[in-house]
């Protein structure tokens, strides 16, 4: 992998809290909340000014505002939400470019997953354990922190453990 093992070691115990808990909220609430957003940016900017040499830095806060600005481009097309354009545009930091093609078989692997696992879910008695949860009442709209999240925390893990 592309990543920096010590980066991603560095990045993993702040970002996994934030990943869990968007895939909660947006299970719970159908919502990825600003703050969750915010906080998984500032702890990119605060501890990447640290880890990474400036010029390559300034390239990841520079993906940052690429993807925000592409996924605003097709949160107006309805092609996905509000959140999870801005939660894709605070990850994208985290990324190493070498590492998209692996980022995205974690993230259509996550999503799969995630997929099979709501809506299998959503047909059982486990759906009792959180009756009120927004997701189970949406149709065809899918929580997508549930996926974003996680492929985001295991994309870390494997750069803590497969990274350059």
């Amino acid at each position: 992998m592309a990543i920096v093992a010590a980066h991603a070691l560095w990045f993993l115990p702040f970002v996994m809290p934030i990943c869990l808990y968007v895939a909660f909220t947006d299970m719970a609430e159908m919502r990825i909340t600003n703050p969750s957003v915010l906080l998984l940016a500032l702890v990119f900017v605060v501890l990447g000014f640290f880890l990474m040499p400036f010029d390559a830095y300034l390239w990841r806060l520079a993906a940052l505002v690429i993807v925000l600005v592409v996924g605003i481009v097709l949160n107006a097309a309805g092609a996905l939400g509000a959140g999870d354009a801005k939660f894709a545009a605070a990850a994208a930091p985290y990324i190493a470019l070498g590492d998209l093609g692996m980022l995205t078989m974690i993230f259509m692997t996550t999503l799969l997953a995630a997929a099979v696992t709501h809506r299998g879910a959503m047909y059982t008695p486990l759906r009792r354990l959180a009756p009120h949860w927004e997701s189970w009442t949406q149709g065809k709209k899918f929580p997508m922190g549930l996926a974003l999240g996680p492929a985001l925390a295991i994309y870390l893990i494997l750069g803590a453990i497969y990274g350059a």
